[in-house]
């Protein structure tokens, strides 16, 4: 499925003009993310490609995310990806507590990049996830930071909740993936 983010209503979308997720669960335990960022490219500050590794703090520059919770419950977990192919996977027990790093959790991340275009394919094994069950349907929350290259950032989500930006909040748990029979 197709799904588009919109940038935070209190600010611009700086340099981007549209932010669309592919979104497929090919398998129970496996969810890819084909993000598709559409602007002027020369305006916005990419991280330069390096080793894949863990890294925190990726959201503070260009970065995508993904966060994802069982239907019921408060546990969830987190993933940031950079297109320099970095990433970072934690695990919360509930809103903003119980952080925990996901080790072992190491996405399948690919970037495509042109003046017009930023790609940046993830592919997620939800049974790396040992701190929340993600094998069954999973509640999904999709989001972006895009820093412009003078330091300014735009927040883009599927659904904002009331306020400041906060990927975080239960709001913004958005799209709903079913239950894959494992065959």
């Amino acid at each position: 499925m197709r799904v588009v983010m919109t940038p935070h209503p209190d600010m611009s979308g700086g340099a981007i003009h549209s932010i669309a997720v592919e979104v497929t669960r090919p398998r129970a335990d496996t969810i890819d993310l084909r993000y598709a960022a559409e602007g002027d490219m020369t305006r916005v500050r990419i991280p330069a490609r390096s080793e894949p590794a863990r890294r925190d703090e990726l959201w503070r520059h260009t970065c995508f995310e993904a966060f994802l919770r069982p239907p019921a419950g408060e546990a969830y977990a987190e993933f940031n990806f950079s297109p320099s192919g970095e990433y970072a996977a934690y695990s919360f027990t509930a809103y903003r507590d119980g952080m925990q790093v996901v080790h072992g959790a190491a996405p399948e991340i690919s970037v495509e990049s042109s003046a017009a275009r930023l790609g940046l394919h993830a592919t997620i094994r939800t049974q790396d996830i040992q701190a929340v069950d993600l094998m069954g349907a999973v509640r999904l929350g999709l989001t972006a930071v895009i820093e412009d290259m003078d330091g300014a950032k735009s927040y883009w989500a599927l659904a904002h909740p009331q306020g400041k930006p906060d990927f975080h909040h239960r709001d913004g748990f958005a799209l709903d993936l079913p239950t894959l029979e494992q065959t």
